[in-house]
């Protein structure tokens, strides 16, 4: 049977040591705030941040066990005890701010929709290491065949600006690839 960590600083918590609260709260933070994240709703999490919902409760409890008013038996009431009192810092927050968040409304003709995830700055390098590679292995006539490519223009728009035929475009994008892969497997 393993010894349950907060059992051990258990003592030290219940005398109002304030280093033994901060290793509890490092212990308990990431259960705490998965109980905020499961009560959040979408609509909510522009208003609320599961870690400050988390640190207001640490700081009242802090306050009560410097003061020396709490006691606890068991690591599972210790942490039944945080459960609770997030459950109700939450609720407490949510009811403060539902009518506001019943009455907002986005701006008229104000459509901001941002893309799900930014380009990092080393998919940018890897993006344009692969398109030097991709020049380098085609001859230069076919430099514009790849630059249409890559703007994602059609297959037919590509062929009418290249003066090649759709299925040379084709055979000359797979032949590219293949001569791609055959270089990187030879790494």
């Amino acid at each position: 049977m393993t010894i349950d960590p907060l059992d051990e600083l258990l003592d030290r918590l219940n005398d109002g040591n304030l280093d033994a609260a901060e290793q509890v709260f490092r212990a308990c933070e990431p259960l705490l705030r998965k109980v905020v994240r499961r009560l959040l709703l979408p609509s909510l999490r522009p208003k609320f941040d599961s870690s400050d919902v988390v640190q207001s409760v640490w700081a009242d409890v802090i306050e009560a066990f410097q003061r020396g008013g709490n006691r606890f038996v068991s690591a599972e009431h210790l942490r039944a005890f945080l459960v609770k009192a997030t459950k109700n810092r939450f609720i407490d927050l949510y009811r403060r701010h539902h009518r506001a968040l019943e009455r907002e409304e986005p701006l008229p003709g104000f459509d901001l929709e941002l893309p799900a995830s930014l380009p990092q700055p080393s998919d940018a390098m890897q993006e344009d290491d692969l398109w030097d590679k991709l020049l380098a292995l085609c001859p230069p006539e076919h430099h514009e065949l790849l630059r249409l490519k890559r703007e994602g223009r059609p297959l037919a728009e590509i062929a009418a600006r290249t003066g090649l035929h759709e299925g040379s475009i084709r055979r000359i994008v797979r032949a590219l690839a293949r001569q791609l892969a055959a270089e990187h497997h030879q790494r």
